[in-house]
Protein backbone atom coordinates (compact mmCIF):
# COMPACT_ATOMS: atom_id res chain seq x y z
CA UNK A 1 0.00 0.00 0.00
CA UNK A 2 1.11 3.40 -0.79
CA UNK A 3 -0.14 6.99 -0.31
CA UNK A 4 -1.67 8.74 -2.30
CA UNK A 5 0.67 11.96 -2.58
CA UNK A 6 -2.40 14.40 -3.29
CA UNK A 7 -4.59 13.00 -0.74
CA UNK A 8 -1.53 14.08 1.68
CA UNK A 9 -1.42 17.32 -0.28
CA UNK A 10 -5.13 17.66 0.15
CA UNK A 11 -5.14 17.05 3.97
CA UNK A 12 -2.09 19.59 4.85
CA UNK A 13 -3.58 22.24 2.70
CA UNK A 14 -6.24 22.23 4.97
CA UNK A 15 -4.04 22.49 8.74
CA UNK A 16 -1.98 24.75 6.79
CA UNK A 17 -2.65 28.28 7.89
CA UNK A 18 -2.82 27.76 11.77
CA UNK A 19 0.95 25.87 10.93
CA UNK A 20 2.26 29.10 9.16
CA UNK A 21 1.13 31.32 12.17
CA UNK A 22 2.55 28.99 14.79
CA UNK A 23 6.15 28.34 12.85
CA UNK A 24 6.37 31.92 11.77
CA UNK A 25 6.05 33.07 15.91
CA UNK A 26 8.12 30.19 16.87
CA UNK A 27 10.84 31.07 13.99
CA UNK A 28 10.58 34.67 15.57
CA UNK A 29 11.22 33.56 18.86
CA UNK A 30 14.16 31.64 17.88
CA UNK A 31 15.95 34.40 16.15
CA UNK A 32 16.08 36.66 19.14
CA UNK A 33 18.00 34.04 20.77
CA UNK A 34 20.74 33.74 18.29
CA UNK A 35 19.17 30.10 16.71
CA UNK A 36 18.00 30.07 12.85
CA UNK A 37 14.97 27.59 12.74
CA UNK A 38 16.29 26.77 9.23
CA UNK A 39 18.93 25.46 10.19
CA UNK A 40 17.31 23.35 13.24
CA UNK A 41 15.44 21.94 10.64
CA UNK A 42 17.90 20.92 8.20
CA UNK A 43 19.35 18.55 11.47
CA UNK A 44 15.54 17.47 11.90
CA UNK A 45 15.48 16.39 8.22
CA UNK A 46 18.89 14.62 8.31
CA UNK A 47 18.22 12.53 11.33
CA UNK A 48 16.54 9.49 10.88
CA UNK A 49 14.91 6.65 12.84
CA UNK A 50 15.14 3.09 11.64
CA UNK A 51 11.75 0.72 12.57
CA UNK A 52 12.52 -2.49 13.61
CA UNK A 53 10.34 -5.30 12.12
CA UNK A 54 9.18 -6.73 14.71
CA UNK A 55 7.40 -3.75 15.89
CA UNK A 56 5.15 -3.57 12.67
CA UNK A 57 2.59 -6.06 14.32
CA UNK A 58 0.96 -6.13 17.72
CA UNK A 59 3.13 -6.82 20.45
CA UNK A 60 2.08 -8.24 24.12
CA UNK A 61 3.61 -10.27 27.58
CA UNK A 62 3.43 -13.10 28.59
CA UNK A 63 -0.06 -13.14 29.54
CA UNK A 64 -1.43 -12.73 25.92
CA UNK A 65 -1.66 -11.03 22.21
CA UNK A 66 -4.82 -9.05 21.01
CA UNK A 67 -3.90 -8.45 17.30
CA UNK A 68 -4.68 -5.71 15.69
CA UNK A 69 -5.67 -6.97 12.23
CA UNK A 70 -3.82 -6.90 8.49
CA UNK A 71 -0.56 -6.94 10.79
CA UNK A 72 2.14 -7.32 7.87
CA UNK A 73 2.99 -11.51 7.68
CA UNK A 74 5.85 -11.28 4.77
CA UNK A 75 9.48 -9.13 4.79
CA UNK A 76 7.44 -7.36 1.49
CA UNK A 77 4.70 -6.44 3.68
CA UNK A 78 6.72 -5.33 6.61
CA UNK A 79 9.06 -2.91 4.23
CA UNK A 80 5.51 -1.53 2.90
CA UNK A 81 4.73 -0.77 6.54
CA UNK A 82 7.42 1.26 7.43
CA UNK A 83 7.57 2.64 4.07
CA UNK A 84 3.99 4.20 4.82
CA UNK A 85 5.80 5.42 7.81
CA UNK A 86 8.14 7.02 6.17
CA UNK A 87 5.82 8.92 3.87
CA UNK A 88 3.93 10.15 6.24
CA UNK A 89 6.43 10.99 9.23
CA UNK A 90 9.89 11.77 6.93
CA UNK A 91 11.71 10.21 10.02
CA UNK A 92 11.56 6.64 9.49
CA UNK A 93 14.42 6.12 6.75
CA UNK A 94 15.47 2.62 7.68
CA UNK A 95 14.03 -0.84 8.44
CA UNK A 96 16.05 -2.91 10.95
CA UNK A 97 15.53 -6.91 10.58
CA UNK A 98 15.73 -9.83 12.73
CA UNK A 99 16.51 -13.17 11.69
CA UNK A 100 15.33 -15.88 11.65
CA UNK A 101 12.28 -14.17 10.52
CA UNK A 102 13.20 -11.63 8.19
CA UNK A 103 15.27 -13.84 5.93
CA UNK A 104 15.22 -12.40 2.03
CA UNK A 105 13.91 -14.91 -0.41
CA UNK A 106 14.65 -12.49 -4.10
CA UNK A 107 17.41 -9.96 -2.44
CA UNK A 108 17.36 -8.35 -5.37
CA UNK A 109 13.82 -7.62 -5.58
CA UNK A 110 13.50 -6.83 -1.68
CA UNK A 111 16.14 -4.70 -2.55
CA UNK A 112 14.40 -2.77 -4.64
CA UNK A 113 11.32 -2.88 -2.97
CA UNK A 114 13.16 -0.89 0.01
CA UNK A 115 14.17 1.88 -2.34
CA UNK A 116 11.26 2.38 -4.24
CA UNK A 117 10.27 3.39 -0.66
CA UNK A 118 13.43 5.25 0.21
CA UNK A 119 14.83 2.99 2.68
CA UNK A 120 17.77 1.49 3.44
CA UNK A 121 18.85 -1.77 5.82
CA UNK A 122 19.68 -0.97 9.62
CA UNK A 123 21.18 -3.33 11.62
CA UNK A 124 20.59 -7.09 11.77
CA UNK A 125 19.58 -8.28 14.78
CA UNK A 126 20.64 -12.31 15.26
CA UNK A 127 18.39 -14.42 17.89
CA UNK A 128 19.70 -16.95 19.91
CA UNK A 129 16.77 -16.21 22.88
CA UNK A 130 14.50 -18.84 21.49
CA UNK A 131 14.74 -22.52 19.90
CA UNK A 132 13.94 -22.59 16.79
CA UNK A 133 11.93 -25.67 15.24
CA UNK A 134 15.26 -26.64 12.94
CA UNK A 135 17.64 -26.48 15.40
CA UNK A 136 19.81 -28.89 16.81
CA UNK A 137 20.52 -27.73 20.41
CA UNK A 138 18.77 -26.15 22.33
CA UNK A 139 19.63 -22.26 24.05
CA UNK A 140 17.47 -23.06 27.30
CA UNK A 141 20.83 -22.81 29.25
CA UNK A 142 22.19 -20.14 27.11
CA UNK A 143 23.98 -20.02 23.67
CA UNK A 144 26.88 -17.55 23.74
CA UNK A 145 28.02 -18.76 27.09
CA UNK A 146 26.84 -22.15 27.34
CA UNK A 147 29.14 -24.90 29.01
CA UNK A 148 28.42 -27.22 25.42
CA UNK A 149 30.73 -26.22 22.98
CA UNK A 150 28.42 -27.39 20.29
CA UNK A 151 25.60 -24.80 21.66
CA UNK A 152 28.30 -22.16 21.20
CA UNK A 153 29.58 -23.46 17.97
CA UNK A 154 25.27 -23.00 16.96
CA UNK A 155 25.15 -19.74 18.07
CA UNK A 156 28.03 -18.27 16.59
CA UNK A 157 27.45 -19.93 13.31
CA UNK A 158 23.75 -18.34 13.15
CA UNK A 159 25.38 -14.77 13.87
CA UNK A 160 27.81 -15.57 11.15
CA UNK A 161 24.57 -15.89 8.89
CA UNK A 162 22.94 -13.00 9.77
CA UNK A 163 25.88 -10.89 8.85
CA UNK A 164 25.54 -12.67 5.95
CA UNK A 165 22.00 -12.09 4.75
CA UNK A 166 22.43 -8.28 6.23
CA UNK A 167 25.63 -7.54 3.94
CA UNK A 168 23.59 -9.21 0.53
CA UNK A 169 20.94 -6.15 1.54
CA UNK A 170 23.70 -3.28 2.56
CA UNK A 171 23.20 -3.12 6.22
CA UNK A 172 26.64 -2.55 7.65
CA UNK A 173 25.91 -3.62 11.51
CA UNK A 174 24.63 -6.71 13.75
CA UNK A 175 23.39 -6.09 16.95
CA UNK A 176 23.97 -9.04 19.27
CA UNK A 177 21.50 -9.30 22.54
CA UNK A 178 21.84 -12.37 24.61
CA UNK A 179 19.37 -14.02 26.99
CA UNK A 180 21.81 -15.72 28.45
CA UNK A 181 22.12 -15.41 32.70
CA UNK A 182 20.89 -17.45 35.59
CA UNK A 183 17.97 -17.71 38.01
CA UNK A 184 19.39 -19.19 40.55
CA UNK A 185 22.48 -18.92 42.78
CA UNK A 186 25.45 -21.22 41.70
CA UNK A 187 23.74 -21.92 38.64
CA UNK A 188 26.38 -19.98 36.24
CA UNK A 189 30.28 -19.68 36.90
CA UNK A 190 30.29 -15.78 36.13
CA UNK A 191 33.34 -15.85 35.26
CA UNK A 192 33.47 -18.59 33.03
CA UNK A 193 30.18 -17.90 31.03
CA UNK A 194 31.66 -14.28 30.67
CA UNK A 195 35.10 -15.68 29.41
CA UNK A 196 33.03 -18.18 27.09
CA UNK A 197 30.77 -15.19 25.77
CA UNK A 198 34.11 -13.15 24.99
CA UNK A 199 35.24 -15.61 22.74
CA UNK A 200 32.09 -16.61 20.80
CA UNK A 201 32.09 -13.13 20.61
CA UNK A 202 36.10 -12.94 18.96
CA UNK A 203 34.65 -15.50 16.32
CA UNK A 204 31.59 -13.47 15.34
CA UNK A 205 34.11 -10.62 15.40
CA UNK A 206 36.37 -12.10 12.81
CA UNK A 207 33.53 -12.71 10.52
CA UNK A 208 32.50 -8.97 9.77
CA UNK A 209 33.30 -7.27 6.76
CA UNK A 210 35.76 -4.42 6.90
CA UNK A 211 33.05 -1.91 6.77
CA UNK A 212 31.08 -2.92 9.46
CA UNK A 213 30.09 -2.45 13.46
CA UNK A 214 28.85 -5.33 15.86
CA UNK A 215 26.57 -3.48 18.75
CA UNK A 216 26.51 -5.09 22.06
CA UNK A 217 23.74 -4.63 23.34
CA UNK A 218 23.01 -4.94 27.49
CA UNK A 219 20.01 -6.16 30.10
CA UNK A 220 20.37 -6.13 33.86
CA UNK A 221 17.04 -9.20 33.76
CA UNK A 222 14.36 -11.10 32.09
CA UNK A 223 14.19 -14.01 30.96
CA UNK A 224 16.68 -14.44 33.48
CA UNK A 225 16.46 -13.01 37.21
CA UNK A 226 19.11 -13.44 38.96
CA UNK A 227 22.26 -12.90 36.73
CA UNK A 228 23.07 -12.13 32.95
CA UNK A 229 25.98 -12.19 31.33
CA UNK A 230 25.94 -8.66 29.88
CA UNK A 231 24.24 -6.68 32.45
CA UNK A 232 25.20 -3.47 32.07
CA UNK A 233 26.99 -0.71 29.98
CA UNK A 234 30.44 -1.45 31.65
CA UNK A 235 30.09 -5.43 30.63
CA UNK A 236 28.83 -3.99 27.43
CA UNK A 237 31.79 -1.95 27.18
CA UNK A 238 35.01 -4.62 28.20
CA UNK A 239 33.31 -6.75 25.75
CA UNK A 240 33.74 -4.04 23.06
CA UNK A 241 37.04 -2.92 23.90
CA UNK A 242 38.24 -6.46 23.66
CA UNK A 243 36.90 -7.24 20.72
CA UNK A 244 38.45 -4.23 18.69
CA UNK A 245 37.61 -0.82 16.54
CA UNK A 246 34.38 -2.18 14.66
CA UNK A 247 32.81 -2.88 18.07
CA UNK A 248 30.61 -0.58 20.23
CA UNK A 249 28.13 -0.78 22.84
CA UNK A 250 24.43 -0.33 22.43
CA UNK A 251 21.85 1.22 25.05
CA UNK A 252 18.18 0.27 25.08
CA UNK A 253 16.38 2.88 27.06
CA UNK A 254 14.29 -0.09 28.97
CA UNK A 255 17.54 -2.62 29.80
CA UNK A 256 18.23 -0.44 33.24
CA UNK A 257 17.09 -0.49 36.31
CA UNK A 258 14.83 1.92 37.72
CA UNK A 259 16.15 5.62 37.94
CA UNK A 260 19.41 4.79 36.20
CA UNK A 261 20.91 8.09 35.32
CA UNK A 262 20.82 6.72 31.41
CA UNK A 263 22.37 10.60 30.38
CA UNK A 264 25.35 9.81 32.23
CA UNK A 265 26.04 6.75 30.37
CA UNK A 266 25.38 7.93 27.42
CA UNK A 267 27.62 10.98 28.06
CA UNK A 268 30.88 8.80 29.33
CA UNK A 269 30.01 5.62 26.20
CA UNK A 270 30.56 8.71 23.85
CA UNK A 271 33.80 10.28 25.37
CA UNK A 272 35.63 7.12 25.05
CA UNK A 273 33.90 6.54 21.46
CA UNK A 274 32.50 3.17 22.38
CA UNK A 275 28.86 4.14 22.10
CA UNK A 276 27.37 2.74 18.33
CA UNK A 277 23.55 2.56 18.85
CA UNK A 278 20.18 3.56 20.22
CA UNK A 279 17.20 1.55 21.22
CA UNK A 280 14.40 3.93 21.59
CA UNK A 281 11.41 3.53 24.18
CA UNK A 282 9.94 4.12 27.64
CA UNK A 283 9.10 2.07 30.91
CA UNK A 284 7.43 2.76 34.26
CA UNK A 285 8.82 -0.35 35.91
CA UNK A 286 11.38 -2.70 33.72
CA UNK A 287 11.67 -3.47 30.08
CA UNK A 288 7.78 -2.42 29.50
CA UNK A 289 8.62 -1.39 26.08
CA UNK A 290 6.22 1.68 25.64
CA UNK A 291 5.74 4.43 23.64
CA UNK A 292 8.83 6.78 23.11
CA UNK A 293 8.37 9.66 25.75
CA UNK A 294 4.78 8.24 27.34
CA UNK A 295 5.74 8.58 30.35
CA UNK A 296 9.62 10.07 31.22
CA UNK A 297 9.74 13.08 28.34
CA UNK A 298 12.40 14.87 30.61
CA UNK A 299 14.69 12.03 30.99
CA UNK A 300 14.35 11.87 27.49
CA UNK A 301 15.33 15.13 27.02
CA UNK A 302 18.34 15.02 29.05
CA UNK A 303 19.80 12.11 27.54
CA UNK A 304 19.53 13.82 23.88
CA UNK A 305 20.98 16.71 25.85
CA UNK A 306 24.19 14.64 26.06
CA UNK A 307 24.18 12.59 22.70
CA UNK A 308 23.93 15.98 20.83
CA UNK A 309 26.96 17.52 23.19
CA UNK A 310 28.92 14.65 22.31
CA UNK A 311 27.73 14.38 18.12
CA UNK A 312 28.64 18.14 18.17
CA UNK A 313 31.65 17.83 19.81
CA UNK A 314 34.39 18.46 17.07
CA UNK A 315 37.58 16.49 19.57
CA UNK A 316 34.90 13.29 19.62
CA UNK A 317 35.84 9.87 18.45
CA UNK A 318 32.41 8.51 18.77
CA UNK A 319 30.67 7.56 15.19
CA UNK A 320 27.53 8.52 14.40
CA UNK A 321 25.05 6.24 16.56
CA UNK A 322 22.92 3.89 15.15
CA UNK A 323 19.17 5.09 16.28
CA UNK A 324 16.55 2.48 16.46
CA UNK A 325 12.90 2.09 18.04
CA UNK A 326 12.64 -0.82 20.42
CA UNK A 327 9.00 -1.23 21.70
CA UNK A 328 5.97 -3.40 21.76
CA UNK A 329 2.29 -2.64 21.11
CA UNK A 330 -0.34 -4.57 22.85
CA UNK A 331 -2.98 -1.93 22.99
CA UNK A 332 -2.44 0.29 20.28
CA UNK A 333 -2.10 0.54 16.96
CA UNK A 334 1.58 -0.09 16.11
CA UNK A 335 1.46 2.02 13.18
CA UNK A 336 0.26 4.80 15.23
CA UNK A 337 2.16 4.40 18.31
CA UNK A 338 5.44 4.45 16.13
CA UNK A 339 4.46 7.48 14.46
CA UNK A 340 4.44 8.80 18.51
CA UNK A 341 7.47 7.40 19.01
CA UNK A 342 9.06 9.01 16.17
CA UNK A 343 7.56 12.70 17.05
CA UNK A 344 8.61 12.45 20.81
CA UNK A 345 11.87 11.17 19.49
CA UNK A 346 12.46 14.66 16.92
CA UNK A 347 11.00 16.46 20.06
CA UNK A 348 13.66 15.81 22.20
CA UNK A 349 16.22 16.09 19.82
CA UNK A 350 14.45 19.34 18.42
CA UNK A 351 14.88 20.83 22.04
CA UNK A 352 18.30 19.50 22.60
CA UNK A 353 19.57 21.79 19.57
CA UNK A 354 18.27 24.95 21.29
CA UNK A 355 20.57 24.30 24.62
CA UNK A 356 22.89 27.32 24.73
CA UNK A 357 25.40 25.45 25.26
CA UNK A 358 28.19 27.89 25.62
CA UNK A 359 25.94 29.36 29.01
CA UNK A 360 25.29 25.90 30.26
CA UNK A 361 29.03 25.27 30.63
CA UNK A 362 29.85 28.59 31.87
CA UNK A 363 26.94 27.96 34.52
CA UNK A 364 29.30 24.66 34.98
CA UNK A 365 32.14 26.42 35.06
CA UNK A 366 30.95 28.82 37.87
CA UNK A 367 29.18 25.98 39.85
CA UNK A 368 26.03 27.87 39.50
CA UNK A 369 23.37 24.79 39.96
CA UNK A 370 20.19 27.26 39.17
CA UNK A 371 21.15 28.86 36.08
CA UNK A 372 22.28 25.32 34.91
CA UNK A 373 18.75 24.43 35.30
CA UNK A 374 17.46 27.14 34.00
CA UNK A 375 19.09 26.74 30.94
CA UNK A 376 18.43 23.31 30.48
CA UNK A 377 14.65 23.74 30.78
CA UNK A 378 14.28 27.00 29.12
CA UNK A 379 14.83 24.76 25.83
CA UNK A 380 12.81 22.15 27.16
CA UNK A 381 10.05 23.76 27.74
CA UNK A 382 9.91 25.13 24.09
CA UNK A 383 7.31 24.23 21.81
CA UNK A 384 9.09 22.98 18.99
CA UNK A 385 6.41 20.84 17.28
CA UNK A 386 6.33 23.70 14.60
CA UNK A 387 9.84 22.86 13.91
CA UNK A 388 9.14 19.07 13.41
CA UNK A 389 5.73 19.87 11.43
CA UNK A 390 7.94 22.19 8.82
CA UNK A 391 11.02 19.49 8.51
CA UNK A 392 8.11 16.87 7.12
CA UNK A 393 6.14 19.56 5.20
CA UNK A 394 9.48 20.42 3.44
CA UNK A 395 10.08 16.77 2.75
CA UNK A 396 6.49 16.03 1.60
CA UNK A 397 5.66 14.58 4.49
CA UNK A 398 2.63 14.79 6.78
CA UNK A 399 1.84 18.03 9.14
CA UNK A 400 0.42 15.97 11.43
CA UNK A 401 1.29 12.29 10.90
CA UNK A 402 -0.88 10.43 13.28
CA UNK A 403 -4.02 12.38 12.08
CA UNK A 404 -3.68 12.02 8.47
CA UNK A 405 -2.76 7.89 8.81
CA UNK A 406 -7.00 8.48 10.87
CA UNK A 407 -8.18 10.51 7.96
CA UNK A 408 -6.63 7.84 5.10
CA UNK A 409 -7.78 4.85 7.14
CA UNK A 410 -4.86 3.25 6.66
CA UNK A 411 -5.45 0.70 9.21
CA UNK A 412 -8.85 -0.45 7.71
CA UNK A 413 -7.22 -0.75 4.27
CA UNK A 414 -4.59 -2.84 5.74
CA UNK A 415 -7.25 -5.01 7.07
CA UNK A 416 -9.23 -5.32 3.74
CA UNK A 417 -5.63 -6.23 2.10
CA UNK A 418 -4.02 -8.72 4.96
CA UNK A 419 -7.19 -9.65 6.69
CA UNK A 420 -8.31 -9.38 10.32
CA UNK A 421 -6.49 -12.20 11.49
CA UNK A 422 -2.84 -11.68 10.63
CA UNK A 423 -0.04 -12.51 13.10
CA UNK A 424 3.32 -10.74 12.28
CA UNK A 425 6.50 -12.73 12.60
CA UNK A 426 9.27 -12.15 14.91
CA UNK A 427 7.70 -10.80 18.20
Amino acid sequence: MRIDKQQLIQINDQALPDHRESFGHLSKVLAKKGLDANEVIKKLQAFQVAIPSWALGTGGTRFGRFSTGGEPGTLEDKIGDVGLLHQLSQSAGAISLHIPWDIPGDVQAVKALADSYGLAFDAVNSNTFQDQADQEHSYKFGSLCHVDKAVRQQAIDHNLEVIKYGDALGSKSLTVWLADGSSFPGQLNFKRAFQRTLSSLQEIYAGLPADWKLFVEYKPYEPNFYSTVIQDWGSSHMLADKLGDKAYSLVDLGHHLPNTNIEQIVATLMMVGKLGGFHFNDSKYGDDDLTVGALKPYQLFLIFNELVDGMEDPTSTNPYPAWMIDASHNLKDPMEDLLQSLEAIKLAYAQALLVDRAALEEARENNDPSLAQEILQNAYRTDVRPLLAEARLQSNGALDPVGAYRRLNIRKELISLRGAKTISTGL
